[in-house]
Formats: structure tokens, C-alpha cells, sequence
């Protein structure tokens, strides 16, 4: 009795499934959605690593940093052989920064946007 109810589902089952064109077809949109996912998430990504990367090698005196904490500070020293950077956080604070850890370099030309010491003159 138990075996008659199995049969109807056997027969629904194709014998040779389809033909080989068709399983790489059923794989296609995989391989579509890795190749949009790699030019929307991940090269972006790498670009914006590289260049903070060529940034952090290039920081010079009075260049405004953003450290991954979310403090805002400007070089005054800066080794390229040394790991560490020296930063003034407020006038007379000065505080050294591990390079890895500065997530963000504004160049010296740019100003923070609540910056009203330097707007009166």
C-alpha cells in the first residue's frame, strides 16, 4: 500500500533531465550577479583603499586628518619610516596617532564645516 503512493511521484521525475545546455543556463545568473556585485561593491572598495593607502604615504605637515575614533586633527609630524604621526588636536594638544588608524585625510585647503575661528578675521 505504502508503495503505491510513491509511484505518481517517480513518474513525474524525467528520466535523463535535461540537456546540458540548459545547466549552464540555470548557472548564468550566478556568474551575473558575482560579475554586478564586483563592479558595484567591491572594485569601488579596493580603488577607495588604494587611494587612502597613496594618502597616508603621502601625509605632510598641516594636512587635516579624521582618525577612526572621530577626531579631527592636523599633522605636525609626519616620518615616513615611523608608524606614528603627530597630531594636534586642540590648540597645544598634540597626541600621536598610529598611521593605521587615520580613516580619512582632508587636504590643508580643507575646512571643516562648523570652522567659525578662522571665518572671523
Amino acid at each position: 500500500m505504502m508503495s503505491n503512493f510513491l509511484i505518481p511521484a517517480a513518474y513525474a521525475q524525467s528520466v535523463g533531465g535535461a540537456g546540458g545546455g540548459s545547466s549552464l543556463m540555470s548557472f548564468l545568473p550566478f556568474v551575473a550577479v558575482f560579475v554586478i556585485m564586483y563592479f558595484l561593491l567591491i572594485r569601488p572598495q579596493q580603488k577607495q583603499q588604494k587611494q587612502l593607502k597613496a594618502e597616508l604615504k603621502a601625509l605632510r605637515r598641516g594636512d587635516r586628518i579624521v582618525t577612526a575614533g572621530g577626531v579631527v586633527g592636523i599633522v605636525q609630524r609626519s616620518k615616513d619610516d615611523s608608524e606614528e604621526v603627530e597630531v594636534e588636536i586642540a590648540p597645544n594638544v598634540r597626541v600621536m596617532v598610529v598611521r593605521s588608524t587615520i580613516s580619512t585625510v582632508l587636504t590643508s585647503t580643507a575646512k571643516p564645516a562648523n570652522d567659525t575661528a578662522t571665518a572671523k578675521k
